[in-house]
């Protein structure tokens, strides 16, 4: 039987998007059906494969989205949010590959179903560019998304911290205003999408609270003080309101998380 690390670090070194898509969906089953043993003898890789396109730039290279009230501005913010959704889907599979020996069963699970979530997303997104007349590397990405996972490979107390609890859960305050924007301009189909997204992330953002809680429960640290210390520590941006409260205490981040780092 092979083992999960081994099935894991394969669909990391996948660089075609939809041939990951379809190996990461075929990896979450394949786990969950018991056809992969627990076994860990497989290093994560550095970095994931990616494609030829699109151009992966620095932060403060990317080009200038707009608003997303025109069309071509809409089709780069979808591209945007395309690209989001690939690269996280090789940050929860790094999770579940690095950090699933020490954490249990029960960590790869979780992460796997994420990683599957996320691959969802971006077909979704994908598909959506098509429509649209575009496609998925029509347009340079942002290539700074990965930095959290080189920042936090050696703790999965940071790598909760950072990616779930940050990364996503700022997700859950900006695409409210995002879905608005796109229903404003009569992009219902978008707005669906992204509402899908949504719902899906508030889980996602919940597993990584609750998984950070019991990691901080038994080293007997204060989770809201060790996550502040954690993202000072390791999260190379800022985090800044608006905040969606409702959202954000649904997937179990009090404001008491916030005080000191916003």
């Amino acid at each position: 039987m092979p083992g999960i690390a081994q099935a894991i670090c394969a669909v990391m070194l996948t660089a075609d998007p939809r041939a990951k898509v379809m190996a990461t969906r075929a990896l979450a089953r394949d786990w969950a059906a018991g056809r992969l043993a627990p076994v860990y003898d497989v290093i994560m890789p550095d970095a994931p494969a990616r494609p030829p396109r699109p151009e992966l730039l620095p932060p403060n290279r990317m080009p200038k989205r707009g608003r997303g009230g025109s069309e071509r501005g809409r089709i780069a913010l979808i591209h945007a949010l395309a690209h989001i959704e690939f690269v996280a889907i090789d940050l929860a599979l790094d999770a579940a590959g690095r950090f699933g020996q020490e954490r249990g069963p029960g960590f790869v699970t979780d992460w796997l179903g994420v990683a599957a979530d996320e691959a969802m997303h971006f077909s979704l997104l994908a598909r959506r560019l098509v429509t649209l007349g575009s496609h998925y590397g029509a347009m340079p990405a942002h290539d700074g998304l990965w930095d959290a996972a080189r920042e936090t490979a050696h703790d999965v107390a940071a790598r909760l911290a950072v990616v779930p609890m940050v990364l996503e859960a700022r997700g859950l305050d900006v695409t409210p205003m995002t879905i608005e924007r796109f229903t404003g301009v009569g992009d219902h189909r978008t707005a669906r999408i992204l509402q899908r997204i949504l719902d899906d992330e508030v889980r996602h953002v919940g597993l990584g609270t609750s998984h950070f809680g019991q990691v901080c429960a038994e080293r007997g640290d204060s989770p809201p003080k060790t996550w502040q210390t954690l993202v000072t520590r390791h999260f190379r941006g800022s985090i800044k309101p608006p905040f969606n409260d409702s959202a954000r205490r649904s997937a179990g981040l009090s404001y008491e998380f916030m005080e000191g780092v916003a």
